[in-house]
């Protein structure tokens, strides 16, 4: 397997548009680590300027402590799966997990056994090479009973095993995954997470995987890269990410449901003073340095959030959407002024319509500034 190291590295197109600015990053051999955010933050242009498929207009891309950037995509030993499974349809199963290897030509050429006068022997042995190898990948990845079939016998997550095991038999030192879940459904997405994590799991393999998606990021990535019109916003395990994120957009990016935001006014230094009525006494603890008149945002996270009686309510208004979720309901609450998303045990009862009231858990909170969105609170 190999490492990867992005030093500054930036992509602009014709027209001036800056696709990817600056993005740093250092990928440990055998780690796995997801490029997040919505579409058009520059996160497939990343992944392919690593795949040797996008030229780099600016910084630094190196395999292995090798800089690679203007070195071809067949000759950095990486292996790409893409969403839409890219398999032949006239081929087999077995056929296109082997198509890879032989075009890559591992395998000595005719020519070559002709010459050296071992044609039989050497095509024997290379038979049986890509054979032992597709015959390995199938096993991984449960294709075995699957190998004569057509791709359009298949189901969705069965394609996407083939795509993944005409990656694995190239035993390549680097595996690009760009959305390589976003045409199955919610199942087979949920499925072949799993799948994902105990292919990693067994290989050691180095991957870099890209979605648009932040609960399928969270569930895959070692580490996330979360960004934004193509700038790195933050870079870290899930779970800092989510305690500890380091601004506004991240806070809301990652989570489901989002954060609520309330923007207010700082008022006798730890007061927050918000439109409706609202009026929080901030833990002084937390937020040191606050100065009165300070504009900032409130975030809080719905399962911070539960229900109370109105005298000790931070929020209050008609619950407009009720979800059952089993164990857990999430209320939306509106009033005049803001709506409020709260994840709570099941069976309180509420029902659309019902007047409810709302409290914080303080401790958990954020605070981000309004000019730039900076997370108030330190992040490590």
């Amino acid at each position: 397997m190999a490492d990867v190291r992005l030093d500054t590295i930036g992509k602009t197109y014709p027209g001036g548009v800056r696709a990817v600015d600056g993005v740093s990053l250092e990928i440990a051999d055998g780690e796995f680590i997801v490029l997040v955010g919505p579409s058009g933050c520059g996160k497939s242009t990343t992944l392919r300027m690593i795949a040797g498929l996008e030229s780099i207009t600016d910084g630094n891309l190196f395999i292995n402590g090798k800089q690679v950037n203007n070195l071809a995509a067949r000759d950095r030993d990486i292996a790409m799966v893409f969403q839409d499974y890219a398999l032949y349809p006239h081929m087999s199963v077995g056929q296109n997990l082997s198509f890879g290897l032989l075009r890559r030509r591992q395998y000595p050429s005719l020519l070559r056994s002709l010459i050296s006068g071992s044609y039989r022997r050497s095509r024997h042995e290379e038979r049986a090479s890509i054979r032992k190898r597709v015959q390995d990948a199938a096993t991984v990845l449960g294709l075995s009973d699957l190998l004569e079939r057509r791709p359009r016998e298949l189901s969705g997550g069965q394609r996407q095993r083939v795509a993944l095991g005409r990656a694995i038999v190239r035993d390549p030192s680097v595996f690009l995954l760009d959305e390589p879940l976003s045409n199955l459904d919610a199942k087979l997405r949920g499925e072949m997470r799993t799948e994902l994590r105990r292919l990693h799991r067994q290989l050691g393999a180095t991957m870099v995987h890209v979605t648009h998606d932040q609960e399928e990021a969270m569930t895959l990535g070692d580490r996330l890269l979360v960004m934004k019109d193509g700038v790195v916003q933050q870079c870290g395990p899930p779970a800092r990410l989510y305690e500890q994120p380091a601004n506004r957009f991240v806070a809301s990016f990652i989570g489901t449901p989002e954060m609520n935001f309330i923007e207010g006014v700082i008022e006798d230094g730890v007061m927050f003073k918000a439109d409706g009525d609202v009026r929080i006494q901030l833990p002084k603890d937390r937020w040191p340095s606050l100065s009165v008149g300070q504009r900032v945002t409130l975030g809080i996270r719905p399962e911070h959030l539960e229900l109370v009686s109105d005298g000790d309510a931070m929020f209050t208004g008609e619950a407009d959407v009720v979800e059952q979720l089993g164990d857990r309901t999430d209320v939306i609450l509106a009033n005049d002024h803001r709506r409020m998303t709260a994840r709570i045990a099941s069976g309180s009862g509420l029902r659309e319509g019902d007047s409810a009231s709302l409290r914080a858990d303080l401790s958990q909170a954020h605070l981000f500034s309004v000019d730039d969105g900076e997370n108030r609170i330190e992040t490590t």
